[in-house]
């Protein structure tokens, strides 16, 4: 049997593995509360995520040990029809962290654009995010993702150095956020917030000058969001 056929069953057969986990703790009460949250746009099993997790777990430490990511099945489960499943990719990724590699941003982008909402793009940002850590090669391309017409990939952009501390570049930060003022668009106005917001309880200083700037340029929302921490810490 050719390594490409056997490769396709064994991808098939993590499928229905993880399709039997999912069947087996579903919940049809809580599937219907959690596609409301998301504005019935996706099928749910109803699986809450620390239940999720649990479930996989054993499954990621499996696929870890394989030193690779396997984006044929990866691929497959953005396909599947209920939200766990590409909730699952993205915790594949997270796990998968160190194989993670510039040359895979085309699937990123793909991904961005399968699916979107921002409970997925969220789980994204984290993936690019570490990788431009990585790579200084990402950031270019969060430059371009910044002036995209697809809302999603500006949020990535805008957002994906959640968590940096220290290590943010706030020269891309600026950039990318002033390039996305004046919007109207709900998700990048939260996301200009939230960003603001995270880098604001390392660098208080720096977003109060950001607001002194840009405030005139800014949503109420985003600057509602950015001045959380500083109320705090003032």
């Amino acid at each position: 049997m050719k390594k490409r056929q056997m490769k396709g069953m064994r991808d098939m057969e993590k499928i229905e593995r993880i399709s039997a986990l999912f069947e087996a703790n579903k919940d049809a009460q809580q599937a219907s509360s959690m596609s409301r949250y998301m504005r019935d746009q996706f099928p749910f099993y109803g699986i809450p995520a620390p239940l999720r997790r649990k479930l996989y777990r054993p499954f990621l430490r499996e696929e870890k040990k394989g030193r690779q990511i396997d984006w044929a099945f990866l691929d497959a489960c953005m396909a599947a029809e209920c939200r766990e499943f590409q909730y699952l990719v993205y915790d594949s990724l997270l796990a998968l962290n160190d194989f993670v590699i510039f040359a895979d941003m085309p699937k990123h982008k793909r991904y961005a654009q399968t699916k979107p909402w921002w409970d997925t793009i969220d789980f994204l940002d984290q993936v690019i995010g570490n990788l431009s850590l990585r790579d200084e090669r990402a950031k270019a391309v969060m430059r371009e993702w910044a002036h995209a017409d697809d809302i999603w990939l500006r949020r990535i952009a805008i957002d994906h150095q959640l968590g940096h501390k220290e290590k943010t570049d706030t020269a891309l930060l600026e950039e990318i956020i002033a390039a996305n003022l004046g919007s109207d668009e709900f998700f990048i106005n939260k996301a200009i917030g939230w960003s603001l917001r995270d880098y604001a309880r390392h660098d208080p200083d720096w977003v109060r000058a950001f607001l002194r700037h840009y405030s005139g340029q800014m949503s109420a929302l985003s600057i509602r969001e950015a001045s959380r921490p500083l109320k705090e810490d003032t």
